[in-house]
């Protein structure tokens, strides 16, 4: 039978049953709808609503249908509109009649905001996890970025909307910060409007996976150019890299590319929730039951797709000889305009000599490495026979030695903060 039942004489159209059903996505948060109901069962009795012998029933006939949910007994009836219908008509079977005062003050407005709150909570504390995995020395700043953004977002959903009832509060006065305590909330949402219809913590979320998804995807853009042939820096491993139906000698890395392409598939669920969003009045409207899906999706492909790259990246091969062979003396143009700022010549001037260095090269189809010091001294006086020294891919990176830069001490002291961060 329906919670809401008592108001309506006709039936329900199947199809609109259907329609309105949400329960083959919204069972996920079975423990969470149950931890929220065992809390507010003790908050009833604190205000004596019900007794302890009945608040004890409540409790333990909730973990009972738990147990079911876990060992994949639990069996969904066609009446099961949402997981608080299921949850709710199985417990009456456990413990009778007393599963009808559960519900007392309390709406599923108030119910689900609290559920989605818990499971939202619990599963981006995973993400947190999955972030601190096996990442190269750029990318990592990017995904500790993420995790900082991430660990605010989970302090700021972290508050409770249950005692909020369907929009105008709880007429039996519970104790919501204690029921806030029993769930692990840092807080009380102070306005229960607000409580029932906000769903700024979905849209942040979706926000958070869509910006974590654009650097997996940037990262994944890089190793699929560098480990192709015409560059060859990296080899995939076996295991993240699938062959050709037609073409024996392929080695594609669908890892990357599977991780680039599911990037689309987290922005378009940002992109429509915001637009479901958008339009809603104030308070509960059942348009909030798109607000799910969206959600459960974009955690779950962040939660394979953070285990995917930190497996590629752990078991890349890099090829470091390919990569010098690939370096060209032009690459070392800038290190010629700061040799002779080096000596005093203005940046704006070098620039354009350096630039001329390059261009007198090429026209001879050779190296600025191979110009004379006449040639140089041609551009500028200031070049002396130490311009030679320019020449060296080694010493420009050492010359990088600001703090984030590219010299081995700088490097060194990145990883040695990311070290920290990681075992805190």
């Amino acid at each position: 039978m329906a919670l809401w039942g008592g108001r309506f004489t006709g039936t329900v159209d199947p199809l609109m049953d259907a329609f309105n059903a949400s329960i083959h996505f919204d069972k996920r948060m079975y423990e969470a709808d149950i931890r929220g109901s065992q809390a507010y069962a003790k908050a009833l009795v604190k205000r004596e609503i019900i007794t302890e012998q009945e608040g004890t029933m409540l409790i333990t006939g909730l973990e009972k249908v738990l147990e079911e949910w876990r060992n994949n007994t639990f069996e969904i009836k066609p009446a099961d509109e949402d997981i608080h219908t299921a949850n709710e008509r199985r417990l009456g079977e456990h413990v009778g009649s007393v599963a009808g005062k559960l519900h007392t003050g309390r709406s599923r407005n108030d119910q689900v905001a609290t559920d989605l709150r818990i499971w939202t909570r619990e599963e981006t504390r995973k993400l947190l996890g999955y972030l601190k995995h096996h990442w190269l020395l750029s990318y990592a700043w990017s995904l500790q970025a993420d995790a900082f953004r991430l660990s605010q977002i989970i302090d700021r959903l972290n508050v409770l909307p249950l005692g909020s009832g369907a929009l105008a509060g709880n007429p039996f006065n519970i104790d919501r910060e204690f029921v806030a305590k029993e769930l692990g909330f840092n807080g009380v949402i102070q306005n229960s409007l607000y409580g029932v219809s906000d769903r700024d913590f979905v849209a942040e979320v979706l926000f958070w996976a869509s910006v974590t998804m654009v650097h997996i995807s940037r990262l994944s853009e890089d190793l699929i150019i560098y480990s192709s042939g015409e560059f060859g820096f990296v080899t995939l491993a076996d295991a993240y890299s699938t062959g050709s139906s037609l073409m024996p000698q392929k080695k594609n890395p669908d890892s990357c590319e599977l991780l680039r392409g599911k990037s689309g598939r987290v922005f378009g669920q940002l992109s429509g929730f915001l637009m479901t969003y958008k339009g809603l009045p104030s308070t509960y409207n059942k348009d909030f039951q798109e607000d799910k899906e969206p959600l459960f999706d974009a955690v779950d492909t962040l939660a394979g797709s953070l285990q995917i790259t930190a497996g590629v990246i752990s078991t890349l091969k890099i090829h470091p000889e390919k990569m010098r062979q690939n370096l060209s003396i032009d690459m070392l143009a800038t290190d010629l305009a700061e040799y002779l700022v080096r000596k005093g010549v203005p940046f704006r001037e070098t620039h354009h000599i350096a630039g001329a260095a390059v261009r007198i090269a090429e026209e001879r189809n050779t190296t600025m490495s191979n110009l004379s010091l006449s040639d140089f001294k041609q551009l500028h006086t200031a070049f002396e026979e130490d311009v030679s020294a320019v020449w060296d891919f080694e010493k420009s990176i050492e010359n990088r030695s600001s703090l984030g830069g590219t010299s081995r001490v700088t490097v060194v002291a990145q990883i040695k903060k990311l070290k920290s961060w990681l075992l805190e």
